[in-house]
């Protein structure tokens, strides 16, 4: 059964199915989780058979919220269903909306509730083949000169995410540029 999500359709929020929701470019609720250790970011590779942006770099995770599921537990959710990371609590950092254009006709047009989580190096995690195919620690500078050297190689939400909103999202968690 397809994942319901919270979605406006006709200026009403309910209950609509995930790929619907990208189908028609509604306007919908969404999670995204950064990792952090010092001045890096968890970063993750997108698993090979996702419906769109397979094998492109994106945030430590991101989902939808299933419809009456509260924001900080879907972070808490996912952290583990996409990289096996347990016990940590992400602190929310602000909410953020954008409309990108993900390919194979899909939109996203998400508002999101940002989630940030300070950790060491040594995180323990396993990563969840049918989400994930790699991750990597990237210094916050490194992450936003790649993304503009080599954006297709990117989710767009993670360029919207460094272009736009780094001082919501990151404050004082990375170095100044």
């Amino acid at each position: 059964m397809e994942i319901m999500i919270p979605a406006w359709v006709n200026g009403t929020l309910q209950p609509v199915e995930k790929l619907l929701a990208h189908q028609k470019g509604y306007k919908h609720k969404a999670v995204s989780v950064f990792v952090m250790s010092g001045g890096k970011i968890l970063i993750q590779q997108r698993a090979a058979h996702k419906y769109h942006t397979p094998q492109l770099w994106a945030n430590t995770c991101c989902t939808h919220p299933e419809w009456e599921e509260d924001p900080h537990h879907c972070a808490i959710r996912r952290l583990d269903e996409e990289l096996g990371i347990q016990g940590l609590y992400p602190k929310y950092r602000g909410t953020v909306e954008y409309r990108a254009d993900v390919g194979n006709n899909l939109i996203e047009h998400e508002v999101v509730e940002v989630f940030v989580a300070e950790t060491s190096l040594t995180l323990p995690m396993s990563p969840n083949p049918d989400e994930v195919m790699g991750t990597r620690w990237v210094d916050y500078l490194q992450l936003k000169s790649e993304v503009r050297k080599t954006p297709e190689l990117f989710t767009p939400w993670l360029d919207i995410y460094l272009a736009r909103h780094s001082d919501l999202i990151f404050g004082d968690l990375v170095p100044a540029e």
